[in-house]
């Protein structure tokens, strides 16, 4: 498979990292267009071609990505109209621009808008997809490549309402889940613990509890009772986070960002 990817920011360098980590791409096999000279020289050090011509970058490309800002996509992909291979599948992973504006940028009908999630950079991302109809099986297989090599949850959606709200639970998900984190490592230190040891705890916590539930399949009710022993700590801890509103707030937050994901497409 041969990757051309235009934008060498945060997340265009995860994909570069998870694809050449999955092995779904040689180096060799692989452009990477961007236009800061600092991060070109970074850049190179993965062994991938590495251009400020946008256009090369695509040159016998079977997949292109598209992983620069919301702001900028109109203008960039609308410089590589007609540079795109016929054969080849787009991907953006601007947020809230929708499907039919990237196909109508860059003149592209087999397109495809992806929101990631920022644990893409270590491989654990989530990734939902929303594709066009011009989007054939051979696509699907190349799509569904590169997507895997930087998540371990990947979910098709059919319409860009869908893409918007997953948006609002996993793309700023890690955002409510890092706040989570910081609150629980203050509480800590607050009581007497020292930071290191309380953020060693809470991370290992955070990060065991989320593996349990995958490899368990359990509901996380069934496994917030596991922990739950009447009358005792939990139970008063989990006491007070409802009456505080907890699970309000968090409905109210995933509802905000939805909107606002909305509004970003107007």
């Amino acid at each position: 498979m041969r990757i051309g990817i235009i934008g060498g920011g945060f997340m265009g360098e995860a994909f570069l990292r998870g694809i050449l980590r999955a092995r779904v791409a040689a180096p060799g096999d692989i452009a990477i267009a961007e236009i800061a000279p600092a991060r070109r020289l970074q850049l190179a050090e993965h062994g991938v071609r590495v251009t400020d011509d946008t256009e090369s970058a695509t040159i016998g490309a079977d997949v292109v990505l598209l992983a620069v800002k919301p702001q900028d996509l109109g203008h960039v992909a609308g410089g590589l109209q007609g540079a795109i291979p016929r054969d080849a599948v787009l991907i953006s992973i601007a947020a809230g621009v929708r499907l039919e504006d990237i196909r109508r940028y860059s003149a592209h009908r087999a397109s495809v808008r992806v929101m990631p999630n920022l644990p893409a950079a270590v491989g654990e991302g989530a990734v939902v997809f929303y594709a066009s109809p011009d989007v054939t099986d051979a696509h699907r297989q190349h799509l569904e490549a590169v997507l895997g090599a930087v998540a371990s949850a990947v979910v098709e959606v059919h319409d860009d309402d869908a893409v918007d709200l997953a948006t609002a639970v996993h793309g700023s998900g890690p955002a409510y889940v890092y706040l989570f984190i910081e609150s629980m490592i203050d509480a800590a230190v607050r009581l007497g613990m020292k930071r290191p040891d309380a953020q060693s705890l809470v991370l290992a916590t955070v990060a065991g509890s989320a593996r349990y539930a995958v490899e368990s399949g359990l509901h996380p009710a069934a496994l917030r009772n596991a922990v739950t022993s009447p009358g005792g700590t939990t139970a008063a801890a989990l006491a007070e986070l409802e009456a505080a509103g907890f699970r309000t707030a968090i409905d109210s937050a995933i509802e905000a960002a939805y909107e606002r994901a909305h509004e970003l497409g107007e």
